[in-house]
């Protein structure tokens, strides 16, 4: 007791110190206290309308004038405290306002060739770009902690603060610090994640040692279809990434430079080299602003788009400076194709869970061109995640999983991401013979083609595959609404990128009338609602089999499932599952009525 009232009082003590920094009424109320030896107390509601008055009356200082803040959480106000400091929040803006023309027009860019696709029925091929392919450059070289990648703790996001720790304490070269595919963004998850980050890096966390001598954080900030609901320059929401990468740079560059430990990230869901040209833009921008050498940020981009498959040589040169070369992941990038030319007949995908993996044709191009196309130029090649959970020391699945990432080792990978820290010896026994990287193996036995890359698999879908997906498109909305960014499924971790082939494969079923294998029945809206009413009425989630119980649990349960309904049945394809929640109505009210 006496220790969680010390951690309250240091809590408090911040909180305080904070206000009576920035708000010339509190400190003036603070001194008639102390001279009258009174103790002023504050309640909750009292506490987060000082704070937002704090930060307004330090802007306004500074001269930031058109910067709003959202108060922070109930519970959060240490963390809105140490993060949102008036310098923080500047710097925030800051870096908006110099971005946010070009990432309007990247945005715009997508949209335009995506409706330049649908009227032309164009596909994507190669670009060419002489002064790339003929160039003999090579990816400046990478810091001493970085030349040896072969094993990443992937989806740790860092609002899960026991997870988190626990892969600070892992014996793994990096770790995958997650704003997007394994996080769910709301206002509190992202307070308190950012914090948390900002306690390894500072060394506040009892018991976890120095950063310097920890496994690399390779920060992963939102994807540019993520926005930032609760700031807003010059009257506009803040992109999500800007958010996310601004504060984690204005508070842990100095400190992540001086342990040689950073600052280092991955870059989700880029669509081409324009897109690798603006974040090596906010690269370069962010470093002379911050008085960091050109070079520092370090960033590997996860290939996760289709049309990214494509521009791989031009996306290293954009990066050249700044490059960690490129990963593999196969479910997001399998959606993009969905979401690409999910409308044509041509393209659908059959059931993922017996007829797509990463020895398929499509995906053993992908990852043949990725590690060809870095080791040419220097660069690291990652493959994807291992998402197996470990219920058991079953060796068969041990061994299943073991076999499928040394296949990654053999084709060339420098190495690859586990979710379970139980896989971690495993993983380390299987690698500790393989090579500190094989950037060597330039891989010139491939040679590909843009078919090569656009071929879909052989196969049909199943009853078991269809009620899979629906499950798992269910239940990661439903955790969503908890504001939890994955959870435990069958054995497997389920994160965005699983709900999205999910959902996108049902949707395209749905389109398509594709039939089941199991009996020629044709895939039909009526068919997917009875499957959902059937999962909703079962009321079993996770492998434990445990029953939604309460009230509270079966009202979100069917809430998670008629927003899943209304994306799948839609007439256009909604782009990201996660903008869809992010943006939608529903679901935003859901979570400021229950997530306190």
């Amino acid at each position: 007791m006496a220790m969680a009232d010390t951690r309250m009082h240091g809590r408090l003590q911040v909180i305080r110190n904070h206000l009576l920094l920035h708000s010339p009424t509190l400190r003036n109320a603070s001194s008639c206290a102390e001279k009258s030896k009174k103790q002023v107390v504050f309640n909750a509601s009292s506490v987060q309308s000082g704070l937002v008055g704090a930060l307004k009356a330090g802007l306004a200082q500074i001269g930031v004038t058109d910067v709003e803040v959202e108060p922070p959480p109930e519970g959060m106000e240490e963390e809105y405290a140490t993060l949102l400091t008036p310098a923080a929040v500047k710097f925030v803006a800051e870096l908006t306002r110099q971005f946010n023309a070009q990432f309007d027009l990247m945005m715009k860019e997508r949209l335009r060739r995506k409706v330049e696709m649908d009227i032309n029925g164009h596909l994507p091929s190669f670009i060419r770009n002489l002064k790339v392919e003929e160039g003999s450059w090579r990816v400046a070289p990478v810091p001493k902690r970085l030349v040896c990648r072969k094993l990443d703790l992937g989806d740790v996001s860092p609002a899960n603060t026991d997870k988190f720790i626990e892969a600070l304490q892992c014996d793994v070269n990096g770790i995958q610090t997650d704003f997007d595919d394994g996080h769910c963004p709301t206002w509190c998850a992202q307070l308190r994640g950012l914090h948390n980050v900002y306690k390894a890096v500072f060394g506040l966390f009892p018991g976890v040692g120095d950063i310097g001598k920890l496994p690399i954080l390779m920060l992963r900030p939102r994807a540019w279809n993520m926005i930032e609901h609760n700031i807003l320059v010059d009257g506009k929401e803040v992109p999500g990434p800007l958010f996310d990468f601004g504060l984690l740079m204005f508070h842990c560059a100095s400190r992540l430079v001086a342990a040689q430990s950073g600052p280092f990230f991955y870059l989700s869901k880029l669509e081409g080299a324009n897109e690798a040209r603006v974040w090596n833009n906010i690269f370069c921008w962010t470093q002379d602003k911050l008085n960091i050498p050109q070079g520092t940020i370090k960033a590997c981009v996860l290939i996760e788009n289709i049309l990214a498959s494509f521009e791989m040589d031009q996306i290293l040169y954009e990066l050249r400076n700044h490059s960690l070369g490129l990963n593999c992941g196969i479910w997001d990038y399998s959606a993009s194709f969905v979401n690409k030319f999910g409308h044509r007949s041509d393209f659908v995908l059959p059931d993922r869970n017996k007829y797509v993996n990463m020895q398929r044709h499509f995906l053993r191009s992908y990852m043949d061109l990725v590690i060809q196309t870095c080791h040419r130029r220097g660069a690291h090649a990652t493959g994807g995640m291992a998402a197996t959970i470990l219920e058991s020391q079953d060796p068969n699945v041990i061994t299943k999983i073991t076999e499928a990432k040394y296949r990654e080792i053999l084709a060339g990978a420098d190495g690859f991401m586990v979710y379970d820290v139980r896989l971690v010896p495993v993983m380390n026994k299987m690698l500790a013979h393989v090579e500190i990287n094989q950037i060597h193996t330039q891989r010139q036995d491939v040679q590909l083609t843009p078919e090569d890359l656009l071929q879909m698999p052989s196969g049909g879908v199943t009853l078991d595959g269809l009620r899979h997906n629906v499950a798992v498109g269910i239940l990661f909305i439903d955790a969503w609404l908890q504001g939890k960014g994955h959870f435990i499924y069958k054995a497997a971790v389920e994160d965005s990128a699983t709900a999205e082939i999910s959902r996108s494969q049902v949707w395209q079923w749905i389109r398509h009338r594709a039939t089941l294998e199991d009996n020629d029945e044709v895939i039909t809206r009526s068919l997917v609602q009875q499957l959902i009413k059937d999962f909703v009425n079962s009321a079993v989630v996770l492998d434990d089999q445990m029953p939604f119980k309460s009230d509270k649990d079966k009202e979100r349960l069917q809430a998670a499932a008629e927003i899943f309904e209304e994306i799948v049945t839609k007439r256009d394809f909604p782009e990201f599952l996660t903008t869809y929640l992010n943006l939608d109505h529903t679901f935003l009210s859901y979570q400021k009525k229950h997530l306190k």
